[in-house]
């Protein structure tokens, strides 16, 4: 009975075919017929040999009715697969073995439009000349080119594609991390995350190569990553005290009265009269020596070096009898300016950023700078009415401006004033009567002043820092709270938002300026602080008993130490240097002949300047001692090498002789 059903089912269908092509006979295209239309064919002719098989006997009618069927069939190959009925479009995928007929007819309408296209395009080339053809193949290329270039520069952002450069610009405020992560997203990430503009602003944002340009390094990504590498083997060294030392000694000069250090300059003066010189960048530098000017050459005995200061472009020391001699950095010998004022120089103060000198002796002050010719002119005089005590010339001439004149800070007394070309008299920064200023140092934009508190004012908290505004002038803050005077402040070498000092109580403090919030304090210095530095992870701390020691912030643990005799009074450090200075209080100690010839008894009584280098190379065996790098197979030399090679020996093999 099914099977039938199946017959009266297929005979209908070839009936309701053959309506349909007599009714679209009009508008038949003769042509071969297609893939799908002989599979059709094919199928149906299968179907009916796979039924006649096992009926044999079946009567004439079936026969006919196959027979039928093959030119029904026929009829419907001929018929435009636009004008075929759904069901025929549904059966030939079926027969093909898709599972979505749908998306093949959008498959096969977009290859008719594209054909359609290309036909108009085909005519419209026919009917024009020779030349323009060839400048229509041009003209293709050069679109190709560009939609190529689109496709490169449009950067997938999950369902939209953004340009390039709008894509960087999103990718610049990512991390280290982050943009590794999203190199791992796809290859048009991954490309984006390596650019070079990328790791060129951040090598510069973390504080490396200030002053390069793009083109300066052919992968920044590697040149960030050695910085990086570089900096934290420096930091191991500086905690595991990793590196080598030096003693810049002058044996002529006697007894050591100061030292100043900028960048790789250190300057020394000494009671003999003279000024020393180290580069330590260049250890055989032409400028070591500095000679005093000829005006005060043949003087008898020579004064004593007061007080010493360096920048990077000139060396200054002022002398007991009131003369001030200049130096160059680069060709030393000769003074490059001397002038000399009645009495003896109290204090000394030049700028790190020009050569801008700040000179004060007893009431008087004076302001030098030279000018674009590079002659010394006087700026500004003033008289106090105390004397100086300390003075500093503010950086960045106070956050004014590139146009206005450089920015002294001194104090006299109980009273702070600032100093400038353009005002008729020194201005009063901070003044309380009966409480003297211990210490002063001042930033760009802020001073701070260290203030002894007397009487009834020790119960309102004792000795405490006043913090001024240099653009307001007003009080900012008030950090401290101690019954020791405040010895040494540092806020210039600090980090931002952060003040150290040091005190007579032994304690070196660290004071946050947003919250006024104590940070750390430490118990450094039995006999009080007399020069402190800090940065972002240690502090370098200097006592009146000689030690120098080297401490982690944020722990609040003493990395290690360093003893000399004599008080700590210079300490300064940057990324891989430290330099301290170990100055004698007494210049003519008793029992000492300084006029002796052998001046080696003496060395006790001179002082000493130690420089500390935990660079990376600073290791090798290059920087140490050759006493200490001798092995056994060396033919020459004397028993005493073994002991002092261990462990720095080198076991290499057997005596030759042997």
């Amino acid at each position: 009975m099914a099977e039938d059903e199946l017959l009266a089912f297929r005979e209908h269908w070839k009936q309701e075919l053959t309506i349909k092509n007599e009714a679209h006979s009009n508008c038949n295209v003769t042509g071969q017929p297609s893939r799908e239309d002989s599979k059709l064919k094919r199928y149906f002719e299968d179907f009916g040999q796979n039924r006649s098989e096992p009926k044999k006997r079946q009567d004439s009618t079936s026969h006919g009715s196959s027979k039928g069927g093959e030119d029904a069939v026929l009829s419907v190959a001929k018929t435009p697969k636009e004008d075929q009925p759904e069901y025929v479009s549904i059966a030939e995928g079926l027969l093909d073995g898709r599972t979505s007929p749908l998306l093949e007819r959008i498959q096969e309408e977009r290859t008719r439009r594209k054909r359609k296209y290309h036909s108009l395009t085909k005519a419209c080339n026919t009917s024009q000349q020779q030349p323009l053809r060839k400048i229509n193949k041009g003209d293709k290329f050069v679109d190709q080119f560009i939609q190529d270039l689109n496709e490169t520069n449009d950067i997938p952002f999950f369902d939209i594609e953004l340009p390039y450069e709008l894509a960087l610009k999103i990718f610049q405020y990512l991390s280290r991390t982050e943009l590794g992560r999203c190199a791992q997203v796809s290859k048009a990430w991954g490309v984006l995350a390596e650019d070079e503009v990328l790791w060129f602003r951040m090598c510069q944002t973390e504080g490396y190569h200030h002053g390069a340009s793009v083109s300066d390094s052919p992968c920044w990504k590697s040149t960030l990553r050695d910085c990086r590498n570089s900096e934290n083997t420096v930091r191991s060294n500086w905690k595991n005290r990793v590196g080598s030392i030096s003693q810049l000694q002058y044996e002529l000069g006697k007894v050591l009265c100061d030292v100043n250090s900028c960048d790789s300059y250190v300057v020394a003066g000494y009671t003999s009269g003279d000024v020393r010189l180290w580069d330590t960048l260049h250890w055989d530098s032409a400028a070591s020596f500095l000679k005093p000017s000829p005006l005060t050459a043949d003087v008898t005995p020579r004064p004593h070096v007061s007080h010493i200061r360096v920048n990077n472009t000139v060396a200054v020391a002022a002398y007991d009898d009131g003369c001030v001699d200049m130096w160059s950095t680069e060709t030393g010998q000769e003074p490059v300016h001397h002038f000399q004022i009645p009495g003896r120089v109290h204090a000394l103060a030049l700028s790190l950023e020009s050569p801008t000198l700040a000179t004060a002796a007893g009431l008087d002050v004076r302001l030098d700078q030279p000018d674009e010719r590079g002659y010394w002119r006087t700026l500004c005089q003033a008289t106090l009415p105390k004397p100086v005590e300390s003075m500093v010339v503010v950086p960045g001439a106070g956050g004014r401006g590139g146009d206005s004149g450089p920015l002294v800070a001194l104090s006299a007394g109980e009273t702070v004033y600032l100093l400038a070309p353009e005002d008729l008299e020194p201005r009063v920064l901070h003044t309380v009567y009966g409480h003297p200023i211990t210490c002063l140092d001042a930033s760009a934009s802020h001073a701070a002043l260290g203030v002894k508190s007397c009487g009834w004012a020790m119960n309102d908290g004792g000795n405490k820092i006043q913090v001024y505004s240099l653009e307001t002038g007003q009080s900012e803050m008030s950090v401290g709270n101690s019954a020791g005077d405040f010895s040494c402040v540092n806020l210039r070498d600090s980090p931002p938002h952060m003040l150290v000092c040091g005190n007579k109580d032994r304690r070196v403090r660290v004071f946050d300026l947003r919250t006024g919030s104590s940070v750390t304090s430490l118990y450094a210095h039995h006999m009080g602080v007399t020069s402190v530095q800090a940065d972002d992870w240690k502090i370098v701390s200097g006592g009146g008993e000689g030690l120098v020691c080297v401490w982690e912030m944020r722990m609040g643990a003493k990395l290690w130490e360093m003893h000399n005799r004599h008080p700590v009074r210079h300490v300064r450090f940057n990324t891989s240097t430290l330099v301290t200075a170990n100055i004698p209080d007494e210049k003519s100690p008793r029992g000492a002949c300084i006029t002796d010839d052998d001046l080696t008894a003496h060395r006790r009584h001179r002082g000493v300047i130690c420089h500390y280098d935990f660079s990376e190379d600073s290791t090798s065996q290059d920087h140490v001692l050759p006493i200490c790098r001798s092995n056994y197979v060396e033919s020459s030399g004397y028993n005493y090498n073994i002991g002092l090679a261990v462990p720095y020996d080198i076991l290499s093999g057997s005596h030759p002789s042997h």
